[in-house]
């Protein structure tokens, strides 16, 4: 049974996951918006805002902990040199998810952006 399981699967092992999450993660912050599936954009999401949350305060803890989370050093700096800065006075929702008309021919999966606001 799946009682008080959280977050999405994707068909993969936790190891694989994590690093497909942060990967997605990475590509959107260094893009600023993306194509991907509604469930794909929902899993990562909450994940970014909160990584932008860190970024709006400019301390070495904050830096250590979203370079800890990111594994990425441009994606670090782009956070706290750009997207931090620009979302300094919001209070949060840093990201909009539209979702797309078409589907994947493949699989007939319904498609999403996800991009900064």
């Amino acid at each position: 049974m799946r009682h008080a399981k959280k977050g999405r699967t994707f068909g993969r092992l936790t190891g694989p996951r994590a690093s497909f999450v942060r990967n997605l993660c990475n590509d959107l912050i260094r893009a600023g918006k993306i194509e991907t599936t509604e469930a794909r954009a929902r899993e990562i999401r909450p994940k970014v805002e909160r990584l932008v949350s860190f970024a709006k305060k400019d301390t070495v803890a904050h830096r250590r902990l979203v370079a800890s989370r990111v594994g990425n050093d441009t994606v670090v700096k782009k956070l706290f040199t750009e997207y931090g800065p620009k979302y300094a006075e919001r209070a949060g929702g840093y990201l909009r998810i539209t979702k797309l008309a078409e589907v994947r021919k493949r699989d007939a999966t319904r498609m999403a952006r996800i991009e900064f606001v």
